[in-house]
Protein backbone atom coordinates (compact mmCIF):
# COMPACT_ATOMS: atom_id res chain seq x y z
CA UNK A 1 0.00 0.00 0.00
CA UNK A 2 1.15 3.53 -0.59
CA UNK A 3 -0.15 7.46 0.90
CA UNK A 4 1.26 10.82 0.28
CA UNK A 5 3.13 10.71 3.32
CA UNK A 6 4.83 7.19 2.85
CA UNK A 7 5.99 8.38 -0.46
CA UNK A 8 7.59 11.60 0.86
CA UNK A 9 9.18 10.00 3.78
CA UNK A 10 10.63 7.13 1.44
CA UNK A 11 12.12 9.95 -1.30
CA UNK A 12 13.74 11.72 1.55
CA UNK A 13 15.04 8.57 3.77
CA UNK A 14 18.54 9.79 3.48
CA UNK A 15 17.98 12.75 5.17
CA UNK A 16 16.85 10.92 8.10
CA UNK A 17 19.78 8.86 8.04
CA UNK A 18 22.17 12.00 7.78
CA UNK A 19 20.47 13.10 10.57
CA UNK A 20 20.72 10.26 13.22
CA UNK A 21 24.39 9.80 12.13
CA UNK A 22 25.17 13.34 12.58
CA UNK A 23 23.65 13.05 16.08
CA UNK A 24 24.66 10.04 17.58
CA UNK A 25 28.06 10.86 16.65
CA UNK A 26 28.32 14.01 19.59
CA UNK A 27 28.86 11.99 22.98
CA UNK A 28 25.91 13.22 25.09
CA UNK A 29 26.46 11.56 28.26
CA UNK A 30 24.93 13.68 30.94
CA UNK A 31 25.80 11.18 34.02
CA UNK A 32 29.81 12.62 33.30
CA UNK A 33 30.44 15.51 33.77
CA UNK A 34 33.03 15.67 31.46
CA UNK A 35 30.44 15.61 28.55
CA UNK A 36 28.75 18.30 29.55
CA UNK A 37 30.09 20.59 26.50
CA UNK A 38 28.83 17.19 24.14
CA UNK A 39 25.48 17.55 26.20
CA UNK A 40 25.20 21.50 24.91
CA UNK A 41 26.09 20.60 21.92
CA UNK A 42 23.59 17.74 21.39
CA UNK A 43 21.15 20.79 22.15
CA UNK A 44 22.73 22.68 19.26
CA UNK A 45 22.69 20.55 17.13
CA UNK A 46 18.98 19.44 18.06
CA UNK A 47 17.75 23.29 17.82
CA UNK A 48 19.48 23.41 14.35
CA UNK A 49 18.00 20.36 12.76
CA UNK A 50 14.40 21.56 14.01
CA UNK A 51 15.04 24.98 12.33
CA UNK A 52 15.71 23.35 9.20
CA UNK A 53 12.70 21.01 9.50
CA UNK A 54 10.44 24.66 10.09
CA UNK A 55 10.36 25.27 13.61
CA UNK A 56 9.63 28.78 13.79
CA UNK A 57 10.13 28.61 17.68
CA UNK A 58 13.21 27.19 18.52
CA UNK A 59 14.84 27.86 21.63
CA UNK A 60 17.46 26.34 23.93
CA UNK A 61 16.24 25.91 27.96
CA UNK A 62 19.04 25.82 30.50
CA UNK A 63 18.95 24.07 33.50
CA UNK A 64 20.79 23.76 36.56
CA UNK A 65 22.08 20.77 34.75
CA UNK A 66 21.99 19.66 31.08
CA UNK A 67 19.71 21.97 28.56
CA UNK A 68 16.74 21.12 27.23
CA UNK A 69 15.51 22.37 23.50
CA UNK A 70 11.73 23.42 23.40
CA UNK A 71 10.10 24.36 20.08
CA UNK A 72 6.60 25.32 19.01
CA UNK A 73 5.07 24.90 15.20
CA UNK A 74 1.61 27.21 15.58
CA UNK A 75 -1.41 25.99 13.20
CA UNK A 76 -3.02 28.14 11.20
CA UNK A 77 -6.29 26.57 11.99
CA UNK A 78 -6.98 28.41 15.57
CA UNK A 79 -9.25 25.90 16.91
CA UNK A 80 -6.45 23.09 16.42
CA UNK A 81 -5.62 20.85 19.04
CA UNK A 82 -2.00 21.13 20.58
CA UNK A 83 0.18 18.16 20.49
CA UNK A 84 3.24 18.17 23.18
CA UNK A 85 6.40 15.79 22.03
CA UNK A 86 8.97 14.56 24.89
CA UNK A 87 12.07 12.93 24.70
CA UNK A 88 15.45 13.27 25.43
CA UNK A 89 18.98 13.85 23.61
CA UNK A 90 21.29 12.81 26.24
CA UNK A 91 22.12 9.19 26.47
CA UNK A 92 23.61 6.19 28.42
CA UNK A 93 27.62 5.73 29.63
CA UNK A 94 29.17 3.21 27.49
CA UNK A 95 31.07 1.05 29.85
CA UNK A 96 32.58 -1.36 29.50
CA UNK A 97 34.19 0.18 26.01
CA UNK A 98 36.04 -3.22 25.33
CA UNK A 99 32.66 -4.65 24.38
CA UNK A 100 31.71 -2.30 21.71
CA UNK A 101 32.58 -4.17 17.94
CA UNK A 102 32.29 -0.33 16.78
CA UNK A 103 33.22 2.84 18.85
CA UNK A 104 30.33 3.85 20.40
CA UNK A 105 30.01 7.42 18.63
CA UNK A 106 30.90 6.56 15.13
CA UNK A 107 28.11 5.34 13.74
CA UNK A 108 28.15 2.09 11.80
CA UNK A 109 25.85 0.24 9.59
CA UNK A 110 25.96 -3.31 9.97
CA UNK A 111 23.67 -6.25 8.42
CA UNK A 112 21.98 -8.25 10.79
CA UNK A 113 19.42 -10.34 11.20
CA UNK A 114 16.46 -8.53 10.77
CA UNK A 115 18.03 -6.48 8.19
CA UNK A 116 20.36 -3.45 8.15
CA UNK A 117 21.03 -1.98 11.31
CA UNK A 118 22.48 1.19 12.44
CA UNK A 119 25.27 0.76 15.50
CA UNK A 120 25.82 3.74 18.20
CA UNK A 121 25.20 4.86 21.26
CA UNK A 122 21.75 6.55 21.24
CA UNK A 123 20.65 4.91 18.44
CA UNK A 124 17.98 3.71 19.66
CA UNK A 125 17.67 5.54 22.58
CA UNK A 126 16.50 7.92 22.30
CA UNK A 127 17.75 9.46 18.78
CA UNK A 128 16.79 7.30 16.64
CA UNK A 129 13.13 7.12 18.36
CA UNK A 130 12.70 11.37 18.27
CA UNK A 131 14.69 11.68 14.55
CA UNK A 132 11.72 10.44 12.96
CA UNK A 133 9.47 13.22 13.65
CA UNK A 134 11.66 15.58 11.61
CA UNK A 135 10.73 13.66 8.80
CA UNK A 136 7.87 13.00 9.99
CA UNK A 137 6.56 16.67 10.11
CA UNK A 138 8.10 17.24 6.50
CA UNK A 139 5.75 14.32 5.22
CA UNK A 140 2.71 15.74 7.51
CA UNK A 141 3.02 19.13 5.34
CA UNK A 142 3.63 17.65 1.90
CA UNK A 143 1.15 15.02 1.65
CA UNK A 144 -1.28 17.68 3.08
CA UNK A 145 -0.49 20.52 1.21
CA UNK A 146 -0.23 22.94 4.23
CA UNK A 147 2.27 25.70 5.08
CA UNK A 148 1.94 24.87 9.11
CA UNK A 149 0.58 21.55 10.76
CA UNK A 150 -2.49 20.56 10.63
CA UNK A 151 -2.06 20.49 14.56
CA UNK A 152 0.02 22.96 16.76
CA UNK A 153 3.07 20.95 17.27
CA UNK A 154 5.13 21.56 20.22
CA UNK A 155 8.63 19.87 21.27
CA UNK A 156 10.07 19.52 24.75
CA UNK A 157 13.18 17.30 24.60
CA UNK A 158 15.47 17.12 27.81
CA UNK A 159 19.48 16.60 28.24
CA UNK A 160 19.09 14.35 32.01
CA UNK A 161 16.81 11.83 31.37
CA UNK A 162 19.61 9.23 31.43
CA UNK A 163 20.76 10.83 34.67
CA UNK A 164 17.50 10.81 36.68
CA UNK A 165 15.59 13.90 35.21
CA UNK A 166 16.69 15.75 38.33
CA UNK A 167 15.80 18.84 37.29
CA UNK A 168 12.84 18.17 35.23
CA UNK A 169 9.82 18.99 37.48
CA UNK A 170 10.68 22.25 37.97
CA UNK A 171 11.60 22.83 34.58
CA UNK A 172 7.91 22.23 33.66
CA UNK A 173 6.73 24.56 36.71
CA UNK A 174 9.05 27.00 35.47
CA UNK A 175 8.12 27.01 31.54
CA UNK A 176 4.59 25.78 32.37
CA UNK A 177 2.86 28.70 30.15
CA UNK A 178 4.67 27.58 27.24
CA UNK A 179 4.06 24.10 27.37
CA UNK A 180 -0.02 23.97 27.63
CA UNK A 181 -1.15 21.38 25.38
CA UNK A 182 -4.24 19.11 24.71
CA UNK A 183 -1.88 15.94 24.71
CA UNK A 184 1.54 14.93 25.49
CA UNK A 185 2.91 12.43 22.85
CA UNK A 186 6.23 10.61 24.57
CA UNK A 187 8.73 9.30 22.11
CA UNK A 188 10.86 6.89 24.12
CA UNK A 189 9.59 3.47 23.94
CA UNK A 190 9.01 0.96 21.18
CA UNK A 191 7.60 -1.87 19.87
CA UNK A 192 7.17 -5.42 20.62
CA UNK A 193 8.97 -6.89 16.99
CA UNK A 194 9.99 -5.57 13.57
CA UNK A 195 6.60 -6.63 12.42
CA UNK A 196 4.71 -6.34 15.29
CA UNK A 197 2.84 -2.71 15.03
CA UNK A 198 2.11 -2.06 18.42
CA UNK A 199 1.72 0.72 21.16
CA UNK A 200 2.93 0.98 24.37
CA UNK A 201 0.10 2.07 27.40
CA UNK A 202 2.38 2.48 30.60
CA UNK A 203 5.48 2.76 32.11
CA UNK A 204 6.45 2.36 35.50
CA UNK A 205 7.65 4.44 38.32
CA UNK A 206 10.72 4.10 40.07
CA UNK A 207 12.06 4.82 43.91
CA UNK A 208 15.73 3.67 44.67
CA UNK A 209 17.54 3.26 47.90
CA UNK A 210 20.68 2.28 49.92
CA UNK A 211 21.31 0.63 52.95
CA UNK A 212 24.20 0.43 55.29
CA UNK A 213 24.40 -2.35 57.68
CA UNK A 214 27.45 -1.28 60.39
CA UNK A 215 28.71 -3.74 62.99
CA UNK A 216 32.34 -3.38 64.81
CA UNK A 217 33.96 0.17 64.61
CA UNK A 218 36.23 -1.42 62.92
CA UNK A 219 37.54 -4.32 60.48
CA UNK A 220 38.48 -7.28 63.01
CA UNK A 221 40.75 -10.65 62.38
CA UNK A 222 38.13 -13.01 61.48
CA UNK A 223 40.29 -15.56 63.65
CA UNK A 224 39.76 -13.88 66.85
CA UNK A 225 36.27 -12.37 66.29
CA UNK A 226 34.54 -14.86 63.84
CA UNK A 227 31.35 -16.31 65.41
CA UNK A 228 31.69 -14.34 68.19
CA UNK A 229 30.44 -10.76 66.80
CA UNK A 230 27.83 -10.03 64.44
CA UNK A 231 29.31 -10.03 60.59
CA UNK A 232 27.73 -6.69 58.82
CA UNK A 233 27.99 -8.64 55.74
CA UNK A 234 26.54 -11.77 56.65
CA UNK A 235 23.46 -9.28 58.36
CA UNK A 236 22.85 -8.06 54.75
CA UNK A 237 22.94 -11.05 52.37
CA UNK A 238 20.28 -12.31 55.19
CA UNK A 239 18.00 -9.14 55.30
CA UNK A 240 18.18 -8.88 50.86
CA UNK A 241 17.26 -12.50 50.80
CA UNK A 242 13.94 -12.01 52.61
CA UNK A 243 13.29 -8.93 50.43
CA UNK A 244 11.30 -11.70 48.36
CA UNK A 245 9.00 -14.61 49.83
CA UNK A 246 8.70 -17.93 48.02
CA UNK A 247 6.37 -16.72 45.74
CA UNK A 248 8.30 -13.77 44.57
CA UNK A 249 6.46 -11.23 46.51
CA UNK A 250 8.43 -8.36 47.62
CA UNK A 251 7.97 -8.52 51.64
CA UNK A 252 7.76 -5.01 52.73
CA UNK A 253 4.52 -4.24 54.83
CA UNK A 254 2.15 -2.29 52.83
CA UNK A 255 4.08 -2.59 49.25
CA UNK A 256 0.78 -3.99 47.77
CA UNK A 257 -1.45 -2.16 49.42
CA UNK A 258 -2.18 0.86 46.36
CA UNK A 259 -1.27 -1.51 43.45
CA UNK A 260 -4.06 -1.45 40.89
CA UNK A 261 -5.27 -5.18 40.41
CA UNK A 262 -4.65 -5.96 36.20
CA UNK A 263 -8.23 -6.59 34.95
CA UNK A 264 -9.40 -9.26 32.98
CA UNK A 265 -9.57 -7.01 29.66
CA UNK A 266 -5.62 -5.60 30.66
CA UNK A 267 -4.67 -9.08 31.00
CA UNK A 268 -6.01 -9.95 27.81
CA UNK A 269 -4.90 -7.48 25.46
CA UNK A 270 -1.06 -8.05 27.07
CA UNK A 271 -1.43 -12.10 25.93
CA UNK A 272 -2.12 -10.87 22.11
CA UNK A 273 1.47 -9.89 21.92
CA UNK A 274 3.69 -12.46 20.25
CA UNK A 275 6.24 -13.61 22.79
CA UNK A 276 8.66 -16.50 22.63
CA UNK A 277 9.94 -16.62 26.27
CA UNK A 278 12.79 -18.90 24.82
CA UNK A 279 13.67 -16.72 22.13
CA UNK A 280 14.06 -13.69 25.00
CA UNK A 281 15.79 -15.76 27.24
CA UNK A 282 18.53 -16.88 24.26
CA UNK A 283 18.60 -13.22 23.50
CA UNK A 284 17.85 -10.09 24.84
CA UNK A 285 17.36 -11.27 28.54
CA UNK A 286 20.74 -13.41 28.43
CA UNK A 287 19.30 -15.41 30.85
CA UNK A 288 19.02 -19.24 32.23
CA UNK A 289 15.68 -19.00 33.45
CA UNK A 290 12.68 -16.97 33.87
CA UNK A 291 12.06 -15.39 37.73
CA UNK A 292 9.48 -13.53 38.74
CA UNK A 293 6.04 -13.05 40.63
CA UNK A 294 3.78 -16.49 40.80
CA UNK A 295 0.65 -16.29 38.63
CA UNK A 296 1.85 -13.86 36.00
CA UNK A 297 3.48 -14.04 32.40
CA UNK A 298 7.02 -12.68 32.07
CA UNK A 299 5.50 -9.87 29.56
CA UNK A 300 2.98 -9.01 32.95
CA UNK A 301 6.17 -9.46 35.60
CA UNK A 302 8.11 -6.57 33.71
CA UNK A 303 5.47 -4.23 32.42
CA UNK A 304 2.74 -4.64 34.59
CA UNK A 305 3.81 -5.71 38.33
CA UNK A 306 5.80 -4.19 40.96
CA UNK A 307 9.29 -5.43 41.52
CA UNK A 308 12.33 -4.80 43.55
CA UNK A 309 16.14 -5.29 42.60
CA UNK A 310 19.22 -5.62 44.42
CA UNK A 311 21.65 -3.50 41.98
CA UNK A 312 24.97 -3.74 44.32
CA UNK A 313 26.43 -5.24 47.06
CA UNK A 314 29.44 -4.33 49.31
CA UNK A 315 31.73 -4.46 51.82
CA UNK A 316 35.24 -6.03 53.54
CA UNK A 317 37.58 -7.33 51.18
CA UNK A 318 37.67 -7.89 47.17
CA UNK A 319 41.14 -8.04 46.29
CA UNK A 320 43.14 -10.42 45.36
CA UNK A 321 43.93 -13.18 47.86
CA UNK A 322 42.95 -13.39 51.33
CA UNK A 323 42.07 -10.62 53.92
CA UNK A 324 40.86 -12.43 56.70
CA UNK A 325 38.67 -9.64 58.49
CA UNK A 326 34.81 -9.20 59.42
CA UNK A 327 34.24 -5.96 57.71
CA UNK A 328 32.97 -3.05 60.02
CA UNK A 329 29.84 -2.15 57.09
CA UNK A 330 27.89 -3.46 54.43
CA UNK A 331 26.67 -1.63 51.54
CA UNK A 332 23.75 -2.58 49.20
CA UNK A 333 21.58 -0.28 46.65
CA UNK A 334 18.21 -1.49 45.93
CA UNK A 335 15.53 0.03 43.15
CA UNK A 336 11.52 -0.21 43.41
CA UNK A 337 9.75 -0.34 39.75
CA UNK A 338 6.09 0.78 41.19
CA UNK A 339 2.88 0.24 38.82
CA UNK A 340 -0.24 2.73 39.25
CA UNK A 341 -1.68 3.97 41.90
CA UNK A 342 1.93 3.22 43.84
CA UNK A 343 3.66 6.62 44.80
CA UNK A 344 7.60 6.43 45.36
CA UNK A 345 7.43 8.35 48.27
CA UNK A 346 5.75 6.03 50.16
CA UNK A 347 8.59 3.21 49.45
CA UNK A 348 11.31 4.94 51.88
CA UNK A 349 9.01 4.72 54.81
CA UNK A 350 8.28 0.83 54.08
CA UNK A 351 11.47 0.18 53.52
CA UNK A 352 12.88 1.43 56.70
CA UNK A 353 10.49 -0.21 58.86
CA UNK A 354 10.96 -3.14 57.56
CA UNK A 355 15.03 -2.99 57.57
CA UNK A 356 13.97 -2.36 61.26
CA UNK A 357 12.47 -5.16 61.72
CA UNK A 358 15.15 -7.54 60.21
CA UNK A 359 18.22 -6.20 61.37
CA UNK A 360 19.98 -8.23 64.07
CA UNK A 361 21.00 -7.12 67.59
CA UNK A 362 24.38 -5.65 67.56
CA UNK A 363 23.87 -4.62 63.68
CA UNK A 364 23.15 -0.97 63.20
CA UNK A 365 20.94 0.22 59.61
CA UNK A 366 20.82 3.34 58.28
CA UNK A 367 18.62 3.24 55.16
CA UNK A 368 18.77 6.26 52.76
CA UNK A 369 16.33 7.13 49.88
CA UNK A 370 16.85 10.18 48.10
CA UNK A 371 13.87 12.40 47.57
CA UNK A 372 11.79 12.41 44.31
CA UNK A 373 11.87 8.95 42.63
CA UNK A 374 9.29 8.50 39.48
CA UNK A 375 5.42 7.89 39.58
CA UNK A 376 4.06 5.55 37.28
CA UNK A 377 1.94 6.39 34.27
CA UNK A 378 -0.45 5.03 31.95
CA UNK A 379 -2.40 6.23 28.94
CA UNK A 380 -6.56 6.10 28.85
CA UNK A 381 -7.16 3.04 26.59
CA UNK A 382 -10.85 4.46 25.73
CA UNK A 383 -9.68 8.40 24.68
CA UNK A 384 -10.05 9.44 21.09
CA UNK A 385 -6.51 10.61 21.04
CA UNK A 386 -5.67 6.52 21.61
CA UNK A 387 -7.79 5.95 18.27
CA UNK A 388 -6.18 8.46 16.75
CA UNK A 389 -2.47 7.44 17.67
CA UNK A 390 -3.44 3.62 16.79
CA UNK A 391 -5.12 4.43 13.58
CA UNK A 392 -2.03 6.38 12.61
CA UNK A 393 0.67 3.28 13.41
CA UNK A 394 -1.95 1.08 11.72
CA UNK A 395 -1.75 3.04 8.67
CA UNK A 396 2.30 2.98 8.86
CA UNK A 397 2.15 -0.59 8.93
CA UNK A 398 -0.83 -1.27 6.54
CA UNK A 399 -2.84 -3.16 9.62
CA UNK A 400 -6.36 -2.56 10.98
CA UNK A 401 -6.45 0.20 14.24
CA UNK A 402 -8.08 -2.40 15.86
CA UNK A 403 -5.02 -5.17 15.00
CA UNK A 404 -2.24 -2.67 16.36
CA UNK A 405 -1.66 -4.45 19.76
CA UNK A 406 -0.95 -2.61 22.95
CA UNK A 407 2.02 -3.05 25.20
CA UNK A 408 3.60 -2.00 28.42
CA UNK A 409 6.93 -0.49 29.35
CA UNK A 410 8.90 -2.20 32.17
CA UNK A 411 11.29 0.77 32.33
CA UNK A 412 10.57 4.59 34.14
CA UNK A 413 11.16 8.10 32.58
CA UNK A 414 9.44 11.58 34.01
CA UNK A 415 6.52 10.70 31.83
CA UNK A 416 3.77 11.33 35.28
CA UNK A 417 5.69 14.45 35.87
CA UNK A 418 4.43 15.78 32.18
CA UNK A 419 0.90 14.42 33.56
CA UNK A 420 1.02 16.00 36.90
CA UNK A 421 2.23 19.41 35.38
CA UNK A 422 0.34 19.67 32.20
CA UNK A 423 -2.89 17.65 32.87
CA UNK A 424 -3.28 16.20 29.78
CA UNK A 425 -3.28 12.50 28.33
CA UNK A 426 -0.43 10.40 27.47
CA UNK A 427 0.31 9.17 23.73
CA UNK A 428 3.55 7.13 23.54
CA UNK A 429 4.85 6.92 19.56
CA UNK A 430 8.19 4.59 19.16
CA UNK A 431 9.87 2.44 17.43
CA UNK A 432 12.57 0.73 19.55
CA UNK A 433 12.55 -2.56 20.11
CA UNK A 434 13.73 -5.19 22.91
CA UNK A 435 16.55 -6.28 20.99
CA UNK A 436 18.13 -2.85 20.48
CA UNK A 437 20.46 -3.04 23.61
CA UNK A 438 19.77 0.38 24.63
CA UNK A 439 21.63 0.89 27.75
CA UNK A 440 24.21 -2.01 26.79
CA UNK A 441 27.74 -2.42 24.35
CA UNK A 442 26.43 -2.57 20.66
CA UNK A 443 23.23 -0.82 21.07
CA UNK A 444 21.59 -0.72 17.62
CA UNK A 445 18.72 0.75 15.81
CA UNK A 446 16.60 -1.46 12.98
CA UNK A 447 16.63 0.73 10.07
CA UNK A 448 13.50 -0.10 8.70
CA UNK A 449 11.60 0.60 11.89
CA UNK A 450 12.75 4.32 10.79
CA UNK A 451 10.35 5.09 8.32
CA UNK A 452 7.56 3.38 9.80
CA UNK A 453 7.92 5.90 12.50
CA UNK A 454 8.52 8.77 10.29
CA UNK A 455 5.22 7.68 8.65
CA UNK A 456 3.23 6.97 11.25
CA UNK A 457 4.27 10.73 13.01
CA UNK A 458 2.97 12.05 9.84
CA UNK A 459 -0.56 10.16 10.05
CA UNK A 460 -0.85 11.01 13.62
CA UNK A 461 -0.80 14.93 13.26
CA UNK A 462 -3.81 14.55 10.39
CA UNK A 463 -5.91 11.76 12.67
CA UNK A 464 -5.69 14.29 16.23
CA UNK A 465 -6.29 17.28 13.76
CA UNK A 466 -9.51 15.99 13.46
CA UNK A 467 -9.98 15.86 17.33
CA UNK A 468 -11.77 18.93 19.04
CA UNK A 469 -9.85 21.49 20.95
CA UNK A 470 -9.69 18.95 24.26
CA UNK A 471 -11.38 16.55 22.91
CA UNK A 472 -9.47 14.18 24.93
Amino acid sequence: MSSPERDYVLEHLDDLHRDLEAWVRIPSISADPAHAPDVAASAEWLADALRRTGFPTVEIWPTPGAPAVFAEWPSADADAPVALVYGHHDVQPVDPPELWVHPPFEPTRVDGPDGPELHGRGASDDKGVLVVHLLGLRAHLAATGRDTPAVTVKVLIEGEEESGSPHFPALLQDRRDRLDCDVVVVSDTGMAAPDVPSAVTAMRGLADAEITLRGPAVDLHSGSFGGAVPNPLHAMAQLLAALHDDQGRVTLPGFYDKVRPLGDRERELMSRVPFDEQAWLDGPAASRATYGEAGFSTLERTGARPTAEVNGMWGGYTGPGHKTIIPADAHAKITFRLVSDQRPEDVGPQLRAWVDAHTPEGIEAEVHTPPGGVSPCASDLDSPAMDALLRAIGQAFDTPAEDVLLTREGGSGPEADLVEALGAPLLFLGIGLPTDRIHSPNERVLLSMLPRGAEAAAHLWRELAALPRGGR
